[in-house]
């Protein structure tokens, strides 16, 4: 099944212009709050209307401006999971669930499919419980169970870990995952959590002030984010301002160095990325002498900061990440960086 996205909306001073397909088991939108991620959804979902553009479902279109199609939300066969699940709270467990089924008018194939869901999310002993009686999981299991028994042809799934604690979180990921694969149904994930992204998608479009600025399989938008916003929000902690030098070298401005890539350095070249796991005292390329200036203790890891010899003492310190168990007895004087681990951002 394939989504093609191509929208613009404008909300007071914000404008979304969106433009993606896909036809990935789970496409993830990546970025922060504010940045058009939830509106993007509901204009999927018919909730909120573009200016113009349109939005085409496995061939059928959904909106067109251009041609005047815009359907209803109940006729775009579209699973809309809220951040807060939206539960109707007078009503128990089975009743929100059977809400889902308010055009399907057959008694024993309402109960079926009631049955059946209630199987399927592990809901057996919760039917007449309300949703103050749940638990956050319980709760994010019958919200489920209430889009997915309408059986949508896409899933439209808005932070939907937001209003759980950590622990919960991953928990439910795995199972949610295998949810949706044996399910077999395309889905759109919101989120602005890069460990959430990386997890549960399988595409990734990172947005900025309602703009994809990043789209690519996952793991390629992880190994080479391309803006500076994509390599902060999938978690590069160390950027500088850069120029190139020539084919292979750059100049980090912030650092007062250059380093050698691996990649060949684009004309176009804004700054580059340090990923703060990936620093090396042994690493044969880019060593340079550093100062360490303080550091952070994670339950599992260390952070380590750093300066480069020379650096402006105005300037952040760098970040070396590495699990505790690793933390050398004595600093280093040198470290360095692989040339593939250097990240070239163009904007």
């Amino acid at each position: 099944m394939r989504l093609h996205v191509d929208i613009r909306k404008r909300l007071g001073d914000f404008v979304l212009e969106n433009a993606f397909d896909t036809e990935d088991a789970i496409t993830g939108l990546l970025g922060a709050s504010g940045c058009g991620k939830s509106v993007t959804l509901k204009c999927i979902a018919g909730v909120e209307t573009p200016d113009e553009g349109s939005v085409i479902l496995d061939g059928e279109t959904l909106f067109d401006s251009s041609r005047g199609i815009n359907l209803k939300p109940q006729q775009r066969r579209v699973g809309y999971l809220f951040q807060q699940y939206a539960l109707f709270p007078h009503l128990t467990v089975e009743r929100n669930i059977l809400t889902g089924l308010h055009r399907e008018h057959d008694a024993t194939v309402r109960q079926h499919r009631l049955r059946e869901m209630m199987e399927i999310m592990q809901l057996q002993g919760l039917e007449k419980l309300r949703p103050a009686q749940l638990s956050g999981g319980q709760a994010q299991r019958v919200a489920l169970a209430r889009m997915l028994v309408s059986e949508p042809r896409l899933l439209l799934l808005d932070e939907p870990f937001s209003a759980l604690d950590s622990h919960l979180r991953d928990q439910l990921q795995p199972q949610f995952l295998d949810l949706l694969r044996s399910y077999g149904r395309q889905a759109v994930l919101v989120t602005h959590s890069r460990d959430e992204a990386y997890h549960l998608c399988s595409q990734l479009c990172v947005m900025e002030n309602g703009r994809i600025v990043r789209s690519d399989a996952t793991k390629a938008v992880f190994a080479d984010p391309r803006s500076e916003v994509a390599a902060r929000l999938t978690g590069c902690k160390n950027i500088s301002p850069a120029r190139k030098i020539d084919e292979r070298t750059v100049e980090a401005s912030a650092w007062g160095l250059r380093f050698t890539t691996a990649q060949p350095v684009p004309d176009d070249l804004r700054a580059i990325g340090l990923r703060a796991h990936y620093f090396h005292p042994r690493a044969s390329a880019n060593r340079a002498s550093v100062q360490w200036v303080g550091e952070l203790e994670e339950p599992f890891e260390w952070i380590l900061l750093f300066r480069y010899a020379g650096q402006d003492e105005n300037t952040s310190p760098l970040w070396w990440r590495m699990p505790k168990d690793r933390k050398p007895a004595a600093l280093p004087d040198i470290i360095g960086i692989a040339p593939e681990n250097v990240l070239l951002l163009t904007h």
